[in-house]
């Protein structure tokens, strides 16, 4: 029981690790990512046209717009993500190797988790990324008054909790089983003490089968957190209408707007992320024996 404590601690460190160096790698191409997703029709052309005008207009800094979010709840985010990961093998199976239809099984309990915090960081970093420059963007402080104040917590401060799940748990179960998978290739022949370069690689992967597992649930998601008033009508419900409505404005395309930076930030953001947290736990396995 001990072990299994000090084990949780030991992830929840490096989760945090690995969760700082994913957003600080990824944030630009995940702005890029979210006004893809939700900018008016007609405003940009692409991606490419989406960082031109956002260099042009707002500058450099604003690919960083919204990442005071992430970045103040990352910690939070990925020490639960991880956590709950490791608890979600050991309840699995007892044994250490598990197959890599567990692995998936255990990424997708861990995604179910994770939404509990994802949500509400996630609504808050789409609602800085939606403002263009204007000048009544508000700060994030005024963002988290504002959906307090006028929606409470519910509608409000956890608007997208549904959608946020529904994102997670396939996405989740995509990432960690490439990953292992990845990961376990790389182990056959270069041995259990990887390279930091097959770390990246493995991480990439993970990263690429996310997005791949869940886009179209989170163009949804971005949509639904950053309209004016709260969704009604019942998780599924509210959902469906949201899918159908892309698809009547974009066509099923519409469901992938946003995918080529997701996949392109998936990269960095993955590999820097698992590389983080591997090497952390590894440290923190060596320090405390567990």
């Amino acid at each position: 029981m001990k072990q299994n404590s000090q084990a949780t601690i030991n992830e929840l460190l490096a989760g945090s690790v690995g969760g700082a160096a994913q957003v600080l790698v990824g944030q630009p191409l995940d702005t890029i990512k979210t006004r893809a997703q939700v900018a008016p029709k007609g405003m940009f052309t692409g991606p490419m046209d989406i960082l031109k005008q956002t260099l042009r207009n707002e500058g450099f800094f604003a690919l960083y717009k919204g990442m005071a979010s992430p970045l103040l709840g990352i910690a939070g985010v990925n020490s639960l993500l991880f956590a709950s990961y490791g608890i979600s093998k050991r309840i699995i199976s007892p044994f250490p190797q598990l197959s890599i239809k567990e692995i998936a099984l255990a990424g997708a309990m861990a995604g179910a988790a994770n939404a509990i915090l994802a949500s509400p960081v996630e609504m808050f970093k789409v609602r800085m990324q939606g403002q263009y420059g204007a000048a009544t963007d508000k700060r994030l402080s005024a963002v988290v008054n504002e959906m307090w104040r006028d929606w409470g917590f519910r509608k409000g401060v956890m608007r997208g909790y549904w959608v946020t799940v529904a994102r997670e748990i396939p996405a989740y179960a995509g990432f960690y089983a490439a990953f292992e998978f990845s990961k376990r290739n790389f182990s056959s022949r270069y041995g259990s003490d990887l390279p930091v370069w097959a770390l990246l690689a493995s991480g990439s992967t993970g990263g690429i089968a996310y997005w791949l597992s869940c886009y179209p649930t989170d163009v949804v998601k971005s949509r639904i957190q950053l309209r004016s008033t709260p969704p009604t009508g019942t998780p599924v419900q509210y959902i469906a209408h949201e899918l159908r409505t892309i698809v009547q404005e974009s066509g099923v395309a519409g469901l992938f707007r946003g995918l080529s930076p997701s996949l392109l930030r998936s990269i960095p953001a993955a590999a820097s992320t698992f590389a983080a947290f591997e090497l952390t736990r590894e440290y923190l396995e060596k320090v405390t024996g567990v």
